[in-house]
């Protein structure tokens, strides 16, 4: 049976210790540990721990709350390797999606390389000093890709993480907007599927095609899913909302075909803001999605 080690990353991006930053604490209170307990072998390793943040943004990267940021990519690149070592399977709680780039480091440390299946309702890839708000998470990708400059030594030596052959992102549905805004996509560059696309396709026969196609050229993959990928009606305590988006059925469907797929050395979960939901409905059913995934988990790789 594979073990699912919880580790929390109370990560936000803007610089403050709200928001985000309160999912892993929020999703523990509604019993995410436990369930996931009555259905794997799983434990929960605490939170990551990372320097204080503050919200500047750099003059040299023009990221928000930089040093926060390295220290957590640090933090959650050990932590990762430390289940990894113990031979279990490590699940992120978010903060924002930044806290991916920690477990690709760690995988990428023990298999000399990393995939990443990417499910998000943005693309992520705003060159930094272009990103409007400066917060990490407009820009992971693009970071994990080794695409941007002016980066502190912390994150610059750890760059690029992947190739874009390495990657598959699928539900982004901002692509109207980066463009209105001069930025570039990454359609051409990475393979990616649009909500839309997805939906005309079949959002479970693309996850695990994209996720045998990822385990063809990578000894390991690394699942991210940012929860604003659902519509606005499914999960409305996300910060920034958009039309359209997959129903949490959509998702739950892609998720389980993609865990099927052997080789997965990780999967982050990221972006919900329990601030927005006061009666912990939602992180209820976040709950809820996650412990029934999980029971889909095929074997990691191993070292």
């Amino acid at each position: 049976m594979v073990r699912v080690a919880v580790v929390g990353v109370p990560f936000n991006s803007s610089g403050r210790g709200d928001g985000v930053a309160r999912a892993p604490a929020a999703l523990r209170r509604a019993g995410l540990v436990t369930g996931l307990a009555e259905r794997v072998d799983a434990t929960d390793t605490g939170d990551v721990r990372f320097d204080p943040p503050a919200p500047e943004r750099s003059p040299s990267s023009g990221l928000l709350a930089e040093r926060a940021l390295v220290s957590m990519v640090a933090g959650t690149r050990r932590a990762v390797a430390a289940v990894h070592d113990a031979g279990g399977f490590p699940l992120l709680l978010g903060g924002d999606c930044p806290v991916l780039l920690g477990g690709l480091a760690a995988t990428r440390d023990r298999h000399g390389g990393v995939g990443l299946l990417m499910i998000d309702g943005h693309q992520d890839a705003y060159p930094p000093r272009r990103s409007p708000t400066g917060e990490a998470a407009d820009s992971e990708l693009l970071l994990a890709l080794g695409l941007a400059d002016g980066l502190p030594d912390g994150l610059a030596a750890l760059t690029p993480l992947l190739a874009p052959g390495q990657v598959a992102l699928l539900g982004p549905r901002d692509e109207a907007t980066i463009a209105r805004e001069g930025v570039a996509s990454l359609r051409g560059m990475v393979p990616l599927w649009s909500d839309v696309e997805l939906v005309v396709r079949g959002p479970a026969e693309v996850a695990a095609q994209a996720a045998h196609d990822l385990a063809a050229t990578a000894r390991a993959w690394w699942l991210h899913v940012d929860l604003d990928v659902l519509a606005t009606a499914d999960l409305g305590a996300v910060d920034y909302r958009q039309p359209g988006g997959l129903s949490w059925r959509q998702l739950r469907e892609m998720t389980e075909a993609a865990l099927a797929v052997p080789g997965c050395a990780g999967w982050t979960v990221a972006i919900y803001n329990p601030d927005l939901d006061p009666d912990g409905g939602q992180a209820a059913r976040i709950v809820d999605y996650l412990v029934g995934a999980a029971a889909h988990l095929a074997d990691p790789p191993t070292a």
